[in-house]
Parts: C-alpha cells; sequence; structure tokens
C-alpha cells in the first residue's frame, strides 16, 4: 500500500516539527536542570518529560513513514530542522538569531525542493 505524496512529505515535516520542538524542550530543561538543587527536581522537569515523549512519538511516526515513502524523499527534509530549531529557539527562549540563519535556511529549503521533487 502505498501513501501519496503529499501526505508523505505532510507527515514527514510534521516528523521534523516534533523533533525540532523536542530539541527546544531539551534546552529548556537543561536550562532548569542547572538551576535545580535536588537529584529528582533536575532530572524529571516538565520539558524533559515532554521532549522524551515528542520523541516517542516521532520515531513512531517515522517509521510509519519509512514504510510508505523512500528514505531519498523523507529524509532530506530532516535537514529543516537545521532552520526550524534556531527560530523556535529565538521566539521561545530569546536565543539570538542572525541572518545567516535565513541565508542557510533559504538554501535548505531549495536543497529539499529539489531532492523531493520526482
Amino acid at each position: 500500500m502505498t501513501m501519496s505524496k503529499t501526505v508523505s512529505l505532510l507527515l514527514t515535516f510534521l516528523c521534523v516539527l516534533m523533533i525540532s520542538s523536542g530539541q527546544v524542550l531539551f534546552k529548556s530543561a537543561a536550562l532548569q536542570t542547572a538551576s535545580a538543587t535536588g537529584v529528582i527536581e533536575r532530572w524529571l522537569n516538565v520539558p524533559l518529560i515532554i521532549a522524551l515523549a515528542i520523541y516517542g512519538v516521532a520515531t513512531l511516526l517515522w517509521i510509519w513513514v519509512l514504510r510508505h515513502t523512500s528514505l531519498s524523499v523523507a529524509y532530506p527534509m530532516f535537514a529543516l530542522a537545521f532552520l526550524i530549531v534556531p527560530l523556535l529557539a529565538h521566539f521561545f527562549l530569546q536565543e539570538p538569531v542572525s541572518i545567516k540563519t535565513f541565508i542557510g535556511g533559504a538554501l535548505i529549503i531549495i536543497g529539499v525542493l529539489v531532492a523531493t521533487q520526482a
């Protein structure tokens, strides 16, 4: 059973968004861990638990996507995380973002478009 290319790309992009949000949550967890005083407080914080859950679901979704599409189409889309993560970090963690991020992101988007065309 084959999945339409559009659905495949959308589900792959959902995986990228999940992994990207997980990265921002891991950073948030790391910041909370640095200020935590107890061992349990250090390792059982909400962002870490949510990030692990997101990664688990994203992994299952990725496996499902790979059953229905080729790796040569799905995998290049993961490069979009190199643009999405810095943007999420800027908006949610107030990290700086430079014009270089946007230039690199544009190049990545062009590469993804080229790689995913039939």
